[in-house]
């Protein structure tokens, strides 16, 4: 299983496939269900590793239709089960008292419910391509009480966006030689971008400090 671990992780899937053939497809569905559905593993490859299947898919050694459909699947039910995690154990748990107060104030319950009704359909879709962002948002919505109807809606949009932009860019562009003999340069260049509109709004936020305190 650590083995297994470490080769999803390094997205070595000429490994995966010489030990695994056809169950290849039960491991991404599990990776990308877990990514996205469990707070805990915010830490597994997502974007890369749907732009690698998608370059593999183009090899022929995936059907990229029956790929896009399965991940697509197991996007949104994974953040649907992280809604609800959430909702049902989340909210719980953050109104667990300690001497007679409650852990998170009910007044920082209440910005987050008007905050996830009012910008929540762009959180959940835009979460979809940052790392980690996109393992808590769900997580948060449920214990937001985001009223679910909307937060389904635009999940399944945010879900088609994210796999189908990434598994298709990795089918297309796996025609590109460089792209086939670099794939582990391209997944890190993926993860760069990934991460960059964290990387913005972090030096954004570091400047507008700095030019308050001048």
């Amino acid at each position: 299983m650590v083995e297994l671990f470490t080769h999803i992780i390094h997205l070595d899937f000429e490994w995966l496939f010489a030990n695994y053939n056809d169950a290849v497809y039960v491991i991404l569905f599990l990776v990308i269900f877990i990514e996205t559905g469990l707070v805990i593993m915010p830490f597994l490859p997502g974007d890369s590793l749907l732009f690698t299947a998608g370059l593999f898919a183009r090899l022929g050694f995936l059907n990229i239709s029956f790929l896009f459909l399965l991940l697509f699947v197991a996007a949104v039910l994974g953040d649907n089960t992280n809604y609800w995690i959430g909702r049902k154990i989340g909210l719980k748990a953050v109104q667990i008292k300690f001497r007679k107060k409650k852990l998170v104030k009910q007044e920082y319950l209440d910005k987050t419910h008007t905050f996830f009704e009012k910008y929540g359909t762009k959180t959940i879709i835009m979460a979809r391509f940052v790392p980690i962002v996109r393992t808590f948002a769900p997580f948060v919505a449920g214990i937001a009480e985001m009223t679910y109807r909307r937060f389904l809606l635009f999940d399944i949009i945010g879900g088609a966006i994210w796999i189908g932009s990434l598994v298709f860019a990795g089918y297309f562009l796996g025609e590109i030689p460089w792209i086939r003999k670099n794939i582990e340069l391209v997944a890190l260049g993926i993860i760069f971008i990934s991460i960059l509109p964290i990387l913005i709004e972090y030096i954004r936020h570091r400047l507008k400090k700095q030019k308050g305190q001048a």
